[in-house]
């Protein structure tokens, strides 16, 4: 959930002090090129980021070539004491994942540059890849309020979210290996299986999020899941994950930029739909409740289906159960987000664990079937 050179709000996220950052950079990466380097411009950004840290900062270095100078994001695992969203963070998998897509998906992942496994130079792993520059729909204040995309021309818009939804394509027609997304997600890559599995990882994830703190609204969700399992899934692909705008970078209302990979499986194509337009339902309704219009013809259902459809010649499938997987999904992840803003003293813990769930009144609509009615 990062950004790189957009221009959004963000919550804090841990406690790091940028200047000795820029040193340990600037020692790390003399080390890692064997010559000295200069260090400069280090930020960490405001943005969409909510699991893990991105720091922007621009490194120059004299080559055999000449003087090199080039723009740099650095992806960071959390701080331990931050209260991190998800229980590991696979770096490795990330800079892998990323090279893949682009090198054999033709999809705009930034151009990976190092990566580095030891915690010692900045106290936990991280990688660097290049800094693009373009706009990214942000989530504070949500795109829906105001800003770029919100007053765009209907055409404009019409354009991001067709090419969108050509990311997916394009990622999903991929014909990986098995070797590949065995690499991605071990434990076998059917359909069915592959939907199983990623259910009773979503449930074990939140077992660990939230230890014997029950939140009802979420197993009910869980509970309806089951009830209402697809007969046949769809086949297995490279999965994106938080596949959603607000990790896309655009500029011209077109993608040069696919972000935020540590969510990235092996799953049916329909986890990656739902979520796009499960995700953009969510900042419609945050503004709808604050009585604003947003985007209400933005990224729906009918429209996204379409022209996946038209694009791979593929039908989604049994979108209810995936969208009600999507709510349930990011409704775990908010959730332990609400805990990671308590650490911080931003927020204190509510009454009605259901509250912890910014969407549980949507959810608690797919769960009785008024949602969209």
């Amino acid at each position: 959930m990062d950004e790189q050179d957009g221009q959004t709000g963000q919550m804090r996220t841990s406690t790091r002090d940028l200047g000795e950052l820029r040193e340990r950079v600037r020692s790390w990466l003399t080390g890692r090129l064997g010559r000295p380097v200069t260090v400069s411009r280090l930020s960490q950004p405001s943005g969409n980021g909510m699991s893990s840290e991105t720091l922007l900062f621009d490194a120059s270095w004299d080559s055999p070539e000449g003087r090199r100078e080039v723009g740099c994001a650095a992806r960071m695992a959390p701080a331990s004491e931050a209260v991190p969203v998800f229980p590991a963070y696979d770096l490795g998998k990330q800079f892998e994942v990323m090279r893949m897509v682009r090198e054999r998906a033709g999809v705009p992942a930034p151009r990976t540059l190092w990566f580095e496994p030891d915690p010692g130079p900045l106290g936990t792993p991280f990688f660097v890849m290049e800094r693009l520059a373009g706009d990214v729909p942000p989530d504070v204040m949500p795109y829906t309020f105001e800003g770029w995309l919100l007053d765009a021309s209907r055409a404009d818009r019409d354009r991001l979210q067709r090419q969108s939804v050509e990311i997916l394509a394009r990622l999903h027609d991929t014909p990986f290996t098995a070797e590949e997304l065995e690499a991605v997600e071990p434990g076998g890559s059917g359909g069915s299986a592959a939907l199983r599995r990623h259910v009773d990882d979503q449930r074990a994830y939140y077992e660990w999020a939230h230890g014997s703190m029950r939140i009802p609204v979420l197993e009910r969700a869980f509970a309806w899941l089951e009830e209402h399992w697809p007969a046949a899934p769809g086949p297995a692909v490279l999965s994106w994950g938080d596949a959603r705008i607000g990790n896309v970078m655009y500029r011209d209302f077109t993608p040069v930029a696919v972000l935020d990979w540590e969510m990235a499986t092996v799953a049916p194509r329909e986890l990656d739909i739902a979520w796009m337009i499960f995700l953009h339902q969510f900042f419609q309704e945050v503004a709808q409740l604050f009585g604003l219009p947003g985007l209400p013809d933005f990224m729906r259902r009918e429209d996204v289906c379409r022209t996946y459809q038209e694009i791979t010649g593929y039908s989604p499938r049994d979108m209810e159960f995936y969208e009600m997987y999507a709510a349930l999904r990011h409704g775990v992840i908010m959730a332990r987000v609400w805990h990671r803003r308590i650490h911080f003293g931003e927020q204190p813990m509510p009454d009605d664990p259901d509250d912890l769930v910014m969407h549980r009144a949507a959810i608690e609509r797919m769960l009785d079937g008024s949602h969209g009615c």
